[in-house]
């Protein structure tokens, strides 16, 4: 289950499947450097992005 604190290389890594998720959600932090600090919660709030619907998205996308 992915959670808000998780780190987003960590999620794309664990879960290639999300990738596709971020990118919908014009979240590119996969592709700075950031991506290996920077949780889902703080990447959501720097893109203007709603956390629970981002959350949901990510774990249905790797059930």
């Amino acid at each position: 289950m992915i959670t808000r604190d998780m780190i987003i290389a960590d999620i794309i890594k664990d879960h290639p499947a999300t990738l596709s998720v971020f990118k919908h959600y014009n979240l590119d932090c996969y592709e700075c450097q950031i991506a290996d600090l920077e949780t889902v919660e703080h990447g959501a709030g720097v893109h203007k992005v709603g956390i629970e619907e981002l959350i949901d998205a990510l774990n249905r996308s790797i059930s």
